[in-house]
Protein backbone atom coordinates (compact mmCIF):
# COMPACT_ATOMS: atom_id res chain seq x y z
CA UNK A 1 0.00 0.00 0.00
CA UNK A 2 1.39 3.18 -1.01
CA UNK A 3 0.25 6.80 0.04
CA UNK A 4 1.21 10.29 -0.38
CA UNK A 5 1.99 12.98 2.83
CA UNK A 6 -0.67 14.64 3.98
CA UNK A 7 -0.10 18.54 4.22
CA UNK A 8 -0.80 18.37 7.43
CA UNK A 9 1.49 14.99 8.25
CA UNK A 10 4.24 16.88 5.66
CA UNK A 11 4.08 19.81 8.34
CA UNK A 12 4.57 17.75 11.44
CA UNK A 13 7.47 15.83 10.22
CA UNK A 14 9.29 19.19 9.35
CA UNK A 15 8.72 20.03 13.18
CA UNK A 16 9.85 16.63 14.33
CA UNK A 17 13.34 17.05 15.30
CA UNK A 18 15.60 14.13 16.79
CA UNK A 19 18.69 15.02 19.22
CA UNK A 20 21.36 12.81 18.71
CA UNK A 21 23.79 11.74 21.59
CA UNK A 22 27.64 12.17 21.30
CA UNK A 23 28.27 9.07 22.42
CA UNK A 24 26.65 7.11 20.12
CA UNK A 25 29.66 7.87 17.84
CA UNK A 26 32.14 6.92 19.63
CA UNK A 27 33.29 3.30 20.40
CA UNK A 28 31.26 1.15 22.38
CA UNK A 29 31.16 -2.21 23.41
CA UNK A 30 29.25 -4.42 26.31
CA UNK A 31 30.74 -5.41 29.96
CA UNK A 32 32.49 -7.96 28.82
CA UNK A 33 35.13 -5.20 26.40
CA UNK A 34 34.66 -2.24 23.87
CA UNK A 35 35.02 -2.98 19.94
CA UNK A 36 37.04 -0.54 17.65
CA UNK A 37 35.74 0.95 14.23
CA UNK A 38 38.18 2.80 12.58
CA UNK A 39 35.88 5.58 12.03
CA UNK A 40 34.11 6.37 15.32
CA UNK A 41 34.92 9.30 16.71
CA UNK A 42 37.82 10.01 19.08
CA UNK A 43 36.79 13.64 20.56
CA UNK A 44 34.48 15.95 20.56
CA UNK A 45 35.09 17.89 17.64
CA UNK A 46 34.67 14.41 15.79
CA UNK A 47 31.49 13.42 17.33
CA UNK A 48 30.29 17.12 16.42
CA UNK A 49 31.54 16.30 13.17
CA UNK A 50 29.24 12.81 12.90
CA UNK A 51 26.63 14.62 13.65
CA UNK A 52 26.79 17.42 11.46
CA UNK A 53 26.80 14.66 8.92
CA UNK A 54 23.62 12.87 10.02
CA UNK A 55 21.67 16.52 9.88
CA UNK A 56 23.08 17.35 6.44
CA UNK A 57 21.78 14.56 4.60
CA UNK A 58 18.37 13.93 7.14
CA UNK A 59 17.70 18.29 8.07
CA UNK A 60 16.39 16.38 11.32
CA UNK A 61 19.25 16.31 13.63
CA UNK A 62 20.09 20.07 15.06
CA UNK A 63 21.04 19.34 18.53
CA UNK A 64 23.57 16.90 20.03
CA UNK A 65 23.23 15.76 24.06
CA UNK A 66 26.70 15.56 25.36
CA UNK A 67 27.64 13.99 28.63
CA UNK A 68 30.00 15.99 31.19
CA UNK A 69 32.79 14.13 31.92
CA UNK A 70 33.20 12.84 28.28
CA UNK A 71 32.57 15.48 26.07
CA UNK A 72 33.37 18.75 27.38
CA UNK A 73 36.80 20.96 26.15
CA UNK A 74 38.82 22.91 28.21
CA UNK A 75 36.96 26.16 27.41
CA UNK A 76 33.47 24.59 29.03
CA UNK A 77 30.63 25.35 28.01
CA UNK A 78 31.07 28.69 25.76
CA UNK A 79 33.85 26.62 23.41
CA UNK A 80 31.69 24.17 23.52
CA UNK A 81 28.62 26.06 21.58
CA UNK A 82 31.12 27.26 19.60
CA UNK A 83 32.41 23.90 18.19
CA UNK A 84 28.60 23.22 17.57
CA UNK A 85 27.35 26.39 16.42
CA UNK A 86 30.62 26.33 13.63
CA UNK A 87 28.60 22.69 12.41
CA UNK A 88 25.53 24.56 12.09
CA UNK A 89 24.36 22.54 15.26
CA UNK A 90 23.53 23.59 18.68
CA UNK A 91 24.22 21.77 22.66
CA UNK A 92 20.89 20.10 23.48
CA UNK A 93 20.27 17.94 26.60
CA UNK A 94 23.53 18.23 29.29
CA UNK A 95 23.98 14.88 30.98
CA UNK A 96 25.66 14.73 34.09
CA UNK A 97 27.85 11.51 35.09
CA UNK A 98 27.28 10.34 39.16
CA UNK A 99 28.33 6.52 37.67
CA UNK A 100 31.95 6.22 36.73
CA UNK A 101 34.29 7.63 39.40
CA UNK A 102 35.04 5.35 42.09
CA UNK A 103 33.24 6.89 45.03
CA UNK A 104 30.07 6.57 43.42
CA UNK A 105 30.28 2.38 44.15
CA UNK A 106 27.93 2.34 46.43
CA UNK A 107 25.66 5.08 44.85
CA UNK A 108 25.54 9.09 44.19
CA UNK A 109 23.19 10.97 46.14
CA UNK A 110 21.77 7.95 47.35
CA UNK A 111 25.03 6.90 49.18
CA UNK A 112 24.88 6.49 52.78
CA UNK A 113 27.69 8.44 52.64
CA UNK A 114 26.39 12.39 53.31
CA UNK A 115 30.19 13.60 51.67
CA UNK A 116 29.54 11.65 48.53
CA UNK A 117 26.46 12.96 48.03
CA UNK A 118 27.05 16.65 48.30
CA UNK A 119 29.70 15.37 45.44
CA UNK A 120 27.32 14.21 43.31
CA UNK A 121 24.50 17.03 44.10
CA UNK A 122 27.84 19.56 43.47
CA UNK A 123 28.13 17.78 39.98
CA UNK A 124 24.83 18.31 39.02
CA UNK A 125 25.01 21.85 40.19
CA UNK A 126 27.86 22.40 37.63
CA UNK A 127 25.99 20.54 34.76
CA UNK A 128 22.86 23.19 35.21
CA UNK A 129 26.03 25.69 35.14
CA UNK A 130 27.63 23.82 32.17
CA UNK A 131 23.80 24.21 30.57
CA UNK A 132 23.40 27.91 30.94
CA UNK A 133 26.98 28.36 29.35
CA UNK A 134 26.13 26.44 26.00
CA UNK A 135 22.50 27.71 25.49
CA UNK A 136 21.16 23.95 26.59
CA UNK A 137 17.57 24.16 27.94
CA UNK A 138 17.52 20.44 29.37
CA UNK A 139 19.31 18.48 32.24
CA UNK A 140 18.82 14.84 31.69
CA UNK A 141 19.13 12.91 34.95
CA UNK A 142 19.79 9.02 35.14
CA UNK A 143 21.12 7.40 38.21
CA UNK A 144 22.97 4.29 38.70
CA UNK A 145 21.32 4.39 42.52
CA UNK A 146 20.40 1.24 43.54
CA UNK A 147 21.41 -2.31 45.53
CA UNK A 148 22.32 -5.43 45.07
CA UNK A 149 21.64 -7.51 48.37
CA UNK A 150 18.40 -7.35 50.64
CA UNK A 151 18.73 -5.50 53.66
CA UNK A 152 22.08 -3.29 51.69
CA UNK A 153 20.16 0.00 51.70
CA UNK A 154 16.87 1.50 53.44
CA UNK A 155 14.94 2.59 50.04
CA UNK A 156 12.24 4.81 52.24
CA UNK A 157 15.71 7.06 53.23
CA UNK A 158 16.81 6.70 50.19
CA UNK A 159 13.91 7.67 47.99
CA UNK A 160 14.00 10.72 50.78
CA UNK A 161 17.63 11.66 49.91
CA UNK A 162 16.76 11.55 45.86
CA UNK A 163 14.09 13.88 46.55
CA UNK A 164 16.03 16.19 48.67
CA UNK A 165 18.95 16.36 46.00
CA UNK A 166 16.64 17.14 42.68
CA UNK A 167 14.85 20.10 44.78
CA UNK A 168 18.33 21.50 45.52
CA UNK A 169 18.99 20.77 41.87
CA UNK A 170 15.97 22.51 40.33
CA UNK A 171 16.21 25.39 42.42
CA UNK A 172 19.59 26.79 41.26
CA UNK A 173 18.48 26.09 37.23
CA UNK A 174 17.38 28.92 34.50
CA UNK A 175 14.00 29.63 34.49
CA UNK A 176 14.85 27.99 30.48
CA UNK A 177 15.77 24.74 31.64
CA UNK A 178 13.87 21.55 32.03
CA UNK A 179 14.84 18.75 34.10
CA UNK A 180 14.07 15.29 32.70
CA UNK A 181 13.95 12.29 34.97
CA UNK A 182 14.99 8.63 33.67
CA UNK A 183 13.63 5.77 35.27
CA UNK A 184 15.32 2.17 34.67
CA UNK A 185 13.74 -1.13 36.31
CA UNK A 186 17.64 -2.66 36.57
CA UNK A 187 21.08 -2.98 35.70
CA UNK A 188 23.72 -2.04 37.42
CA UNK A 189 21.79 -2.61 40.80
CA UNK A 190 20.41 -5.80 40.21
CA UNK A 191 17.95 -5.99 43.73
CA UNK A 192 16.41 -2.28 44.02
CA UNK A 193 16.89 0.55 41.35
CA UNK A 194 16.28 3.33 43.24
CA UNK A 195 13.76 4.94 40.53
CA UNK A 196 12.78 1.67 38.73
CA UNK A 197 9.68 2.70 36.73
CA UNK A 198 7.68 5.68 35.24
CA UNK A 199 6.07 6.16 38.75
CA UNK A 200 8.91 6.81 40.33
CA UNK A 201 10.12 9.16 38.20
CA UNK A 202 6.39 10.97 38.24
CA UNK A 203 6.57 11.40 42.35
CA UNK A 204 10.44 12.42 42.47
CA UNK A 205 9.73 14.63 39.24
CA UNK A 206 6.87 16.59 40.94
CA UNK A 207 8.25 16.54 44.53
CA UNK A 208 11.70 18.30 42.24
CA UNK A 209 9.71 21.66 41.10
CA UNK A 210 7.47 22.87 38.06
CA UNK A 211 9.91 22.18 35.40
CA UNK A 212 10.73 18.88 36.27
CA UNK A 213 9.28 16.03 33.75
CA UNK A 214 9.70 12.02 33.11
CA UNK A 215 12.10 11.27 30.87
CA UNK A 216 10.74 7.99 29.01
CA UNK A 217 13.85 5.48 27.52
CA UNK A 218 11.67 2.87 25.24
CA UNK A 219 14.32 -0.11 26.41
CA UNK A 220 13.99 0.67 29.99
CA UNK A 221 10.56 -1.62 30.84
CA UNK A 222 10.15 -5.16 31.80
CA UNK A 223 8.75 -7.71 29.45
CA UNK A 224 4.83 -7.05 28.44
CA UNK A 225 4.93 -3.51 29.39
CA UNK A 226 2.79 -1.38 27.93
CA UNK A 227 4.87 1.37 26.79
CA UNK A 228 2.49 3.48 24.73
CA UNK A 229 -0.15 3.49 28.11
CA UNK A 230 2.86 4.68 30.03
CA UNK A 231 3.30 7.91 27.50
CA UNK A 232 -0.44 8.39 27.18
CA UNK A 233 -0.65 8.92 31.19
CA UNK A 234 2.58 11.12 31.22
CA UNK A 235 1.23 12.96 28.18
CA UNK A 236 -2.25 13.63 30.16
CA UNK A 237 -1.06 14.68 33.41
CA UNK A 238 1.46 17.10 31.51
CA UNK A 239 4.53 14.97 32.61
CA UNK A 240 5.93 13.66 29.53
CA UNK A 241 9.11 15.27 28.90
CA UNK A 242 11.01 13.66 26.43
CA UNK A 243 12.23 10.45 25.28
CA UNK A 244 15.29 8.10 24.59
CA UNK A 245 14.41 5.88 21.60
CA UNK A 246 16.76 2.61 21.07
CA UNK A 247 14.87 -1.00 20.65
CA UNK A 248 15.25 -4.25 22.70
CA UNK A 249 15.33 -7.70 22.45
CA UNK A 250 15.92 -8.99 26.20
CA UNK A 251 16.21 -6.35 28.45
CA UNK A 252 18.02 -2.75 27.73
CA UNK A 253 19.91 -3.78 24.65
CA UNK A 254 19.75 -0.43 23.46
CA UNK A 255 19.44 -1.54 19.80
CA UNK A 256 18.91 0.76 16.77
CA UNK A 257 15.09 2.26 17.13
CA UNK A 258 12.34 0.03 15.15
CA UNK A 259 15.17 -2.86 14.64
CA UNK A 260 13.05 -5.69 16.62
CA UNK A 261 9.73 -4.07 17.12
CA UNK A 262 8.26 -1.74 14.52
CA UNK A 263 4.71 -1.40 16.23
CA UNK A 264 5.42 -0.69 19.13
CA UNK A 265 7.38 2.92 18.17
CA UNK A 266 4.66 3.46 15.77
CA UNK A 267 2.16 3.29 18.78
CA UNK A 268 4.01 5.33 20.98
CA UNK A 269 3.92 7.76 18.06
CA UNK A 270 0.20 7.17 17.64
CA UNK A 271 -0.15 7.91 21.10
CA UNK A 272 1.64 11.20 20.72
CA UNK A 273 -0.66 12.40 17.69
CA UNK A 274 -3.99 11.33 19.86
CA UNK A 275 -2.64 13.78 22.44
CA UNK A 276 -1.83 16.46 20.29
CA UNK A 277 -4.96 16.30 18.05
CA UNK A 278 -6.97 16.93 21.28
CA UNK A 279 -4.15 20.12 22.33
CA UNK A 280 -4.58 21.67 19.02
CA UNK A 281 -0.38 21.92 19.00
CA UNK A 282 2.68 19.81 19.24
CA UNK A 283 3.57 18.39 22.45
CA UNK A 284 6.77 20.47 24.14
CA UNK A 285 8.76 16.69 23.94
CA UNK A 286 12.24 16.13 23.77
CA UNK A 287 12.83 13.14 20.97
CA UNK A 288 16.13 12.40 21.67
CA UNK A 289 18.38 8.73 20.40
CA UNK A 290 20.21 6.90 23.20
CA UNK A 291 21.43 3.73 21.42
CA UNK A 292 24.69 1.87 21.09
CA UNK A 293 26.11 0.94 17.84
CA UNK A 294 28.92 -1.54 18.96
CA UNK A 295 28.62 -3.39 15.48
CA UNK A 296 26.81 -1.25 12.99
CA UNK A 297 28.60 1.82 11.78
CA UNK A 298 28.56 4.73 13.93
CA UNK A 299 27.16 7.44 11.50
CA UNK A 300 25.35 4.42 9.15
CA UNK A 301 23.02 3.77 12.17
CA UNK A 302 22.09 7.02 13.16
CA UNK A 303 20.74 7.89 9.54
CA UNK A 304 19.17 4.70 9.80
CA UNK A 305 17.37 5.91 13.05
CA UNK A 306 15.93 8.96 11.69
CA UNK A 307 14.61 7.59 8.77
CA UNK A 308 13.22 4.71 10.90
CA UNK A 309 11.33 7.36 13.02
CA UNK A 310 9.90 9.41 10.47
CA UNK A 311 8.72 6.53 8.40
CA UNK A 312 6.76 5.39 11.84
CA UNK A 313 5.78 8.56 13.30
CA UNK A 314 4.47 9.36 9.16
CA UNK A 315 2.82 5.98 9.56
CA UNK A 316 1.46 7.13 13.15
CA UNK A 317 -0.04 10.20 10.70
CA UNK A 318 -1.62 8.08 8.61
CA UNK A 319 -4.06 6.75 11.12
CA UNK A 320 -7.01 8.13 10.45
CA UNK A 321 -8.06 9.59 14.07
CA UNK A 322 -12.28 10.63 13.36
CA UNK A 323 -12.36 6.91 12.26
CA UNK A 324 -10.68 5.44 14.54
CA UNK A 325 -12.99 7.32 17.40
CA UNK A 326 -15.79 6.53 15.52
CA UNK A 327 -15.10 2.57 16.01
CA UNK A 328 -14.18 3.40 19.08
CA UNK A 329 -17.69 4.61 19.91
CA UNK A 330 -19.73 1.43 18.56
CA UNK A 331 -17.32 -0.47 20.19
CA UNK A 332 -15.67 -2.40 17.14
CA UNK A 333 -13.31 -3.62 17.99
CA UNK A 334 -11.79 -5.19 14.91
CA UNK A 335 -12.56 -1.74 13.10
CA UNK A 336 -10.03 0.08 15.52
CA UNK A 337 -7.68 -2.07 14.87
CA UNK A 338 -7.84 -2.25 11.08
CA UNK A 339 -7.74 1.74 11.46
CA UNK A 340 -4.04 1.07 12.92
CA UNK A 341 -2.86 -1.96 10.84
CA UNK A 342 -3.82 -0.47 7.51
CA UNK A 343 -1.58 2.50 8.61
CA UNK A 344 1.00 0.73 9.71
CA UNK A 345 1.16 -1.49 6.71
CA UNK A 346 1.29 1.75 4.23
CA UNK A 347 4.57 2.04 2.84
CA UNK A 348 5.62 5.61 3.06
CA UNK A 349 8.94 5.73 1.67
CA UNK A 350 8.58 7.15 -1.61
CA UNK A 351 6.29 9.67 0.13
CA UNK A 352 8.77 10.78 2.25
CA UNK A 353 11.74 10.86 -0.32
CA UNK A 354 9.88 13.22 -2.52
CA UNK A 355 9.09 15.27 0.84
CA UNK A 356 13.30 15.06 1.52
CA UNK A 357 14.10 16.02 -1.71
CA UNK A 358 11.35 19.45 -1.80
CA UNK A 359 13.60 20.79 1.49
CA UNK A 360 16.81 20.26 -0.72
CA UNK A 361 17.55 16.72 0.86
CA UNK A 362 18.62 13.52 -0.31
CA UNK A 363 15.76 11.39 -1.13
CA UNK A 364 17.63 8.27 0.48
CA UNK A 365 19.94 9.84 3.46
CA UNK A 366 21.49 6.73 3.80
CA UNK A 367 22.09 5.97 0.26
CA UNK A 368 23.65 9.11 -0.02
CA UNK A 369 25.83 8.74 3.09
CA UNK A 370 26.75 5.29 2.01
CA UNK A 371 28.14 6.36 -1.27
CA UNK A 372 29.15 9.60 -0.11
CA UNK A 373 32.60 8.29 0.90
CA UNK A 374 32.36 10.13 4.86
CA UNK A 375 33.26 6.85 6.86
CA UNK A 376 36.58 6.44 4.65
CA UNK A 377 37.75 10.11 5.17
CA UNK A 378 36.50 9.74 8.68
CA UNK A 379 38.87 6.78 9.36
CA UNK A 380 41.99 8.02 7.58
CA UNK A 381 41.89 10.58 9.48
CA UNK A 382 41.46 9.23 13.10
CA UNK A 383 42.75 5.89 13.12
CA UNK A 384 46.69 7.09 13.15
CA UNK A 385 45.20 8.67 16.31
CA UNK A 386 43.48 5.97 17.56
CA UNK A 387 46.69 3.94 17.37
CA UNK A 388 48.64 6.36 18.41
CA UNK A 389 46.61 6.68 21.94
CA UNK A 390 47.24 2.58 21.97
CA UNK A 391 44.25 0.99 21.15
CA UNK A 392 44.55 -2.49 20.52
CA UNK A 393 42.68 -4.15 17.47
CA UNK A 394 44.02 -7.53 17.79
Amino acid sequence: MFAALSTAAAARLARLEIELPSWGFADTGTRFGKFLQDAAALSIEDKLDDAAQVHRLTGACPQVAVHVLWDVPSGGGAELAALAHARGLRIGSINPNVFQDQCYKHGSVANEDSSVRRRAIAHLVESVELGRTCGSSVLTLWFADGTNYPGQGSMARRKRWFADALREVHAVMPPSMRMLVEYKPFEPAFYHTDIADWGMAYVLAKSAGARAQVLVDTGHHLPGQNIEHIVSVLADEGMLGGFHFNDRHYADDDLTMGSIDPYRIFRIFLAICEVERALGRDLPVEFMVDQSHNLKPKVEAMVQTVMTAQELFAKALSVNLDELDAARARNDIVGAEECLKRAFATDVRAALGDWRVSRGLPADPLAEHRSSGYEARAAAARLPRKKASGASYA
